[in-house]
C-alpha cells in the first residue's frame, strides 16, 4: 500500500516548508517556502554556516573595508534569504518563497521596494522571476504592494492569512497564491474555548481553508491556495485535493511513514456547489471584517511581531558571526 505522502502528491502540490536544505533533499517536493523564524533557525545550524559566513564576507566586499560592521550586517541580513534560496533552488524543480522584512508589513512603498530588490537580487544570480514567489503579510498595505508588484510581473504569496477577507482582497487584486493558516488558527480557538482538540474535519483552520478554496473555486478565481501552519496530519489529509500544502519535515516525515488509503476531499467540483456567497470588498468593508474577526486581528499582529522578532534575532546572530570572523 502507498503511503499518505506520495497518495497527497498526486492530488496537491507539496511543499516543503524549512530552510533546511537536507530535508528539501530528503523529501522531494516540487517547491518550498520560508519565513523569518525558519531561515532564522536555519542559519544557527552548523551545516549551513558556510551560507552565513559568505553572505557575510560578501557583503563586507561589496561595502569595503572601511565600512561599519552595521552596514555590513545590514546589507548580509537583506542577502541573506537570497542566499538560501539560491542553494534550495538547486534542488527543487519549481517556485521557491522569500518573505519581504515583517517590520514593513504595513507599509506599501516600502514592501513594493523591498519585493523589487529581492527579485533583482534573484535575477542578477541568473534566476528567473517566474520561479520566485515574493512573501508579504496580508495586511490592507501588503496585498496592496502585492497588486503592484503582480503588474510587474513579479508573483507573490500572501501569508499570515487568517479570514475569508483576506483572502479575496488577494483575489481580487490578481495575487498568485495564497498561503492561509491552519494551525495558528486552531491555536487561537483552543486558547479561547478552553477546549483541548478538535476532530480534523471540525478543526477551524481545516474549515477556514476550505471556504477559502471553495469560494475561489465557485467563483473562479486563480489565485491559488496553498494551506500553510500545521499541527498534525489530521489537517493535512482533510485538506487533500487544496492546490498546495506546505509541510514541515516533522510532518512530511510523517505522511512518509504513514500507510493507507488517502480520501481527496477537495475538487472544483464540489467546490463549485458550496453555499459561499459572494463578497463586495472594498478598503471599507475589508476594515469592518478584520475588526469583527478577533481571531483574525489577533493572529495576523502576532504573527507579524514573531517575524520582526525572529528578524531582530537574525541581525544579532550575523553581528555576533561577523565578530568573530573579523577578530
Amino acid at each position: 500500500m502507498a503511503n499518505l505522502l506520495d497518495q497527497l502528491k498526486q492530488m496537491t502540490v507539496v511543499v516543503a516548508d524549512t530552510g533546511d536544505i537536507q530535508a528539501i533533499e530528503k523529501y522531494t517536493p516540487r517547491d518550498a517556502t520560508t519565513n523569518p523564524s525558519l531561515i532564522t533557525a536555519a542559519a544557527q545550524m552548523p551545516q549551513y554556516q558556510g551560507i552565513v559566513d559568505d553572505t557575510l564576507k560578501a557583503a563586507r566586499q561589496s561595502l569595503g573595508a572601511d565600512a561599519p560592521a552595521s552596514e555590513v550586517v545590514s546589507l548580509a541580513f537583506d542577502r541573506l534569504a537570497v542566499s538560501f534560496g539560491l542553494k534550495i533552488m538547486e534542488i527543487i524543480p519549481g517556485r521557491f518563497s522569500t518573505e519581504v522584512d515583517a517590520r514593513l508589513s504595513y507599509d506599501t512603498e516600502a514592501t513594493i521596494a523591498k519585493g523589487r530588490d529581492l527579485i533583482a537580487q534573484y535575477e542578477a544570480a541568473g534566476v528567473s522571476r517566474d520561479r520566485i514567489l515574493i512573501k508579504i503579510a496580508s495586511t490592507w498595505e501588503g496585498i496592496q504592494a502585492a497588486a503592484v508588484l503582480e503588474k510587474e510581473g513579479i508573483h507573490c504569496n500572501l501569508t499570515l492569512l487568517f479570514g475569508l477577507h483576506q483572502a479575496v482582497a488577494c483575489a481580487e487584486n490578481g495575487i498568485t497564491l495564497i498561503s492561509p493558516f491552519v494551525g495558528r488558527i486552531l491555536d487561537w480557538y483552543k486558547k479561547d474555548t478552553g477546549r483541548d482538540s478538535y476532530p480534523s474535519n471540525e478543526d477551524p483552520g481545516v474549515l477556514s481553508v476550505t471556504e477559502i478554496y471553495s469560494y475561489y473555486k465557485k467563483f473562479g478565481y486563480n489565485t491559488e491556495v496553498m494551506g500553510a501552519s500545521f499541527r498534525n496530519v489530521g489537517e493535512i489529509t482533510e485538506l487533500a485535493g487544496v492546490d498546495l500544502l506546505t509541510i514541515s519535515p516533522a510532518l512530511l516525515d510523517e505522511l512518509q511513514n504513514t500507510e493507507g488509503t488517502l480520501e481527496r476531499k477537495l475538487s472544483p467540483e464540489v467546490a463549485a456547489k458550496s453555499d459561499v456567497a459572494k463578497l463586495n470588498l472594498d478598503k471599507a468593508t475589508f476594515d469592518a471584517m478584520h475588526a469583527e474577526n478577533r481571531m483574525a486581528a489577533e493572529k495576523l499582529s502576532e504573527g507579524i511581531d514573531g517575524f520582526a522578532k525572529a528578524l531582530e534575532s537574525l541581525e544579532e546572530l550575523l553581528a555576533t558571526r561577523l565578530a568573530n570572523l573579523e577578530s
